[in-house]
């Protein structure tokens, strides 16, 4: 998929993550989570403060551009997160390395993100 990503047109949008077995990872291949409490499609985190410390917001950066079930929502303190169908997108301050998913059914709330 990251092949894919770099041979795109200049006039493509590339996505801001990669697929890796199966999910969605960041561009560093650290797995990205959905929260429960988040609702799909309403353009806010519920996941702010302490929250946030332990589940990082996938962050967008400066010239980040929404494009098919890529979008972009902006958080209590402003900065703008990745969401992927709808759906805030965060990672787990836990996971080590690339691959890792110990925050998969975490407190039965966070779930890896998949397509």
């Amino acid at each position: 998929a990251l092949a894919a990503c770099q041979s795109m047109s200049p006039s493509m949008t590339p996505v801001p993550a990669k697929v890796a077995d199966g999910g969605l990872a960041d561009p560093s291949g650290m797995t990205l989570y959905t929260f429960a409490k988040d609702v799909s499609g309403s353009g806010k985190s519920e996941c702010n403060g302490p929250c946030a410390n332990l589940w990082p917001p996938f962050l967008a950066g400066a010239n980040a551009q929404a494009s098919g079930n890529w979008t972009l929502i902006k958080r209590d303190d402003g900065k703008m997160q990745w969401a992927y169908k709808g759906k805030p997108l965060y990672t787990y301050s836990k996971d080590t390395k690339p691959g890792d998913k110990s925050g998969h059914n975490y407190n039965s709330v966070w779930f890896w993100a998949t397509e």
